[in-house]
């Protein structure tokens, strides 16, 4: 009975079956239940998983986020708090907001720019003006998992800030391969968003020890 019952997996659901969840691979090649972003709020609105807990999610998988040190939490806030006296009326700040790439992949970037009238729920990688991480700990992960990710779903602006050292790599120009364009700027050099030139800032006028 119990062969009878169970849903083939995968494959395609035999006739009323419901199509099977997607499915992601682990290190040691075996497969592993993909989950969208719908049912992880769910599952926070369910106290399965608790507000507040750090992670992202990419490719179906819950991503722990690296820990936040010091100088994360400062330079953060100090660009928060520039960023929200300097925007424009047309312009709005995401801090710490889920990004919606498609259903498996919502990182939650340190801000995200995006225009006025679009409620944060709404904006998806070819309507975000900018995105921002700023790191002290998960630095590779902000450049070789996360920069790709934003590339191939379309964000046209992408900024990696290393909190310790003020320096910012920009990533730009989407091409099939990635970002065409990458440059590093220190701390001293005035950074400006191609697509919000208003929010343009240098790092080392902030405070940031």
């Amino acid at each position: 009975m119990n062969e009878i019952l169970r849903q083939p997996f995968p494959g395609q659901p035999l006739s009323g079956w419901p199509k099977p969840p997607a499915s992601t691979q682990a290190a040691d090649g075996l497969p592993r239940r993909a989950w969208t972003g719908e049912e992880v709020q769910r599952m926070i609105d369910a106290g399965i998983v608790r507000h507040g807990e750090r992670f992202e999610l990419i490719g179906g998988e819950l991503v722990a986020m690296a820990a936040k040190g010091n100088h994360h939490e400062t330079l953060k806030t100090s660009l928060n708090y520039f960023w929200i006296k300097q925007a424009p009326r047309e312009l709005m700040i995401g801090c710490e907001t889920p990004l919606r790439l498609e259903t498996y992949n919502e990182p939650e970037p340190e801000f995200i720019v995006y225009p006025r009238g679009m409620k944060p729920g709404e904006v998806r990688a070819e309507t975000v003006l900018l995105v921002v991480e700023v790191a002290d700990t998960g630095l590779p992960i902000d450049h070789n998992v996360n920069a790709p990710l934003y590339a191939r779903f379309g964000v046209r602006e992408y900024w990696v800030i290393n909190a310790r050292t003020l320096v910012t790599k920009i990533y730009r120009k989407l091409s099939p391969s990635g970002y065409a364009w990458k440059r590093e700027f220190s701390g001293d050099e005035l950074l400006s968003p191609m697509l919000a030139p208003s929010l343009a800032v240098r790092l080392a006028d902030l405070d940031h020890e």
